[in-house]
C-alpha cells in the first residue's frame, strides 16, 4: 500500500525520471521552474529529495569531479524500483481522474 507523495515529492521524481543521468539538485531546480513556469528554490527541492531517498524511493551517488565546480562532485538522484511503483500507482490514479475528462478544452464549458 502507498503511503502516499506529496505533488511536490511526485513532480521532483518524474523531474528525476525526466533528466536521467542530469538529475542533480540545481538540475532539478531549474527543471522544475522551466515546467512550472515560477521559480522554485534549491531548498523546496532538497528537503524533499533527502526525504524520498530515506523512504528509498530514489537513490544518489556523487558523479565525477568537473573543473566548473572547482573539482566538487555532484550529486546524481535516480529512482529505484519501489520509487518507480509508487510513480506508476499515482499515474494511474491520475490517469483514472482524468479519463472523463480527456477533452479537457471541450470539458471546460460543463464545468
Amino acid at each position: 500500500m502507498m503511503r502516499g507523495l506529496t505533488r511536490k515529492e511526485e513532480l521532483i521524481m518524474l523531474s528525476i525520471l525526466n533528466l536521467q543521468k542530469d538529475a542533480y539538485l540545481v538540475a532539478i531546480t531549474d527543471h522544475l521552474s522551466r515546467i512550472m513556469g515560477k521559480k522554485v528554490t534549491i531548498t523546496s527541492v532538497h528537503l524533499p529529495l533527502n526525504r524520498l531517498e530515506r523512504r528509498g524511493l530514489i537513490e544518489s551517488k556523487l558523479g565525477e569531479a568537473t573543473a566548473v565546480r572547482g573539482g566538487r562532485r555532484r550529486r546524481i538522484y535516480t529512482i529505484t524500483k519501489p520509487g518507480f511503483a509508487e510513480l506508476r500507482e499515482y499515474k494511474k490514479i491520475h490517469d483514472k481522474l482524468w479519463a472523463k475528462y480527456s477533452k479537457m478544452s471541450t470539458q471546460e464549458d460543463k464545468v
